[in-house]
C-alpha cells in the first residue's frame, strides 16, 4: 500500500483538531503543531478553515469551541445546554399549533425539541433547513415534509446561505418557530450572516412568528442583528428571564408567554 494522500492526511488532521477543540473547549496552536508534527502556519490554515465552517473560533494563541458574540458554540455544546428548559419551551410552543397548518422550523436546537411535539398536532406541513429535524420528521406519518436545501454547513448541521433563503421565499407558511443566539436591548442577534439571511427569509415567509428563547439568551451578545422582538407575534421564554426584561418586552408591546421550569 502507498503513502496516504496529502489531502487525506490534512482532512484527518482537521477532523482530529475539531474533535480536540470541541472536547476540551480550547486548544493551543503551538500544542497542535507539536502533536501533528506540522508548522504553526499549517495549524493556522487548518484553524482558519474550521472557523469558516463554524466548528470553532480562533483566539489569541489557539482556538475555542465556547460560545461568544462571534461564535454560537458547536451543535454538541448547544444540544446539552438548557436541554430540559428548551423541551419545556417547545412543549408550550406546540400548543399554539393548529392541525392543517404549514409550519416553518429554523435550525435551532430549541426547535429541534419541537419536532418531538408535532405528532400530537398533525396533519402538518413542515418546512425546515435543519438536517436533524428533517431526519426526525421523515418517518412521521402525519407530517408532509419539505426540506429547504442550499449549502450544507456541518457545524450547524443545517443548510444555510443565499440558496436556502431563496428556497424559503418560494413558500408561504402559517407559522414560524425559531430561536436566537442572543437578545440584547430588545433585539435578536446571531453569530453568522448566513444564519441571519435565512432567518430573515423565514420571517418574511410566515404569517405568524413565534420566538423561543430560554433565559440564557438574554445574557449573551451576538454580532449580527436579526430583528427586534416586536417583529414576533409571540415570544416564549422561561421564568428565569429577569422581571425587568419581561416588563421591558411587554412595554414594547410584545406578547410574552412565560413557561415555568420544572
Amino acid at each position: 500500500m502507498g503513502q496516504p494522500d496529502r489531502v487525506d492526511v490534512r482532512e484527518e488532521r482537521r477532523r482530529r483538531i475539531r474533535e480536540q477543540v470541541v472536547a476540551g473547549g480550547f486548544v493551543r496552536a503551538a500544542d497542535l503543531a507539536d502533536a501533528f508534527d506540522v508548522s504553526l502556519m499549517t495549524v493556522h490554515r487548518d484553524l482558519d478553515f474550521l472557523q469558516s465552517q463554524g466548528w470553532l473560533r480562533k483566539v489569541r494563541g489557539g482556538a475555542t469551541a465556547l460560545p461568544s458574540a462571534q461564535f454560537h458554540g458547536s451543535v454538541a455544546e448547544r444540544m446539552t445546554t438548557m436541554a430540559q428548559t428548551k423541551q419545556q419551551l417547545a412543549r408550550a410552543a406546540a400548543r399554539l399549533l393548529v392541525p392543517g397548518q404549514t409550519v416553518l422550523l429554523d435550525d435551532s436546537t430549541t426547535c429541534l425539541h419541537l419536532t418531538r411535539e408535532l405528532a400530537e398536532h398533525t396533519p402538518l406541513t413542515v418546512l425546515t433547513n435543519s438536517l436533524p429535524a428533517i431526519t426526525a420528521l421523515a418517518k412521521e406519518p402525519g407530517v408532509s415534509l419539505i426540506a429547504l436545501g442550499g449549502a450544507y454547513f456541518p457545524a450547524y448541521d443545517a443548510f444555510m446561505g443565499l440558496h436556502t433563503a431563496d428556497s424559503v421565499a418560494a413558500f408561504r407558511a402559517d407559522v414560524l418557530f425559531m430561536s436566537t443566539t442572543a437578545v440584547t436591548r430588545g433585539r435578536c442577534y446571531h453569530t453568522s450572516p448566513e444564519t441571519v439571511q435565512v432567518k430573515r427569509a423565514m420571517m418574511a415567509a410566515a404569517t405568524r412568528r413565534v420566538l423561543l428563547a430560554d433565559h440564557t439568551k438574554f445574557t449573551r451578545d451576538g454580532l449580527y442583528a436579526l430583528a427586534p422582538l416586536t417583529d414576533f407575534d409571540v415570544v416564549v421564554v422561561d421564568d428565569g428571564v429577569a422581571r425587568e426584561e419581561l416588563r421591558g418586552m411587554r412595554e414594547r408591546g410584545v406578547e410574552v408567554l412565560v413557561v415555568e421550569r420544572g
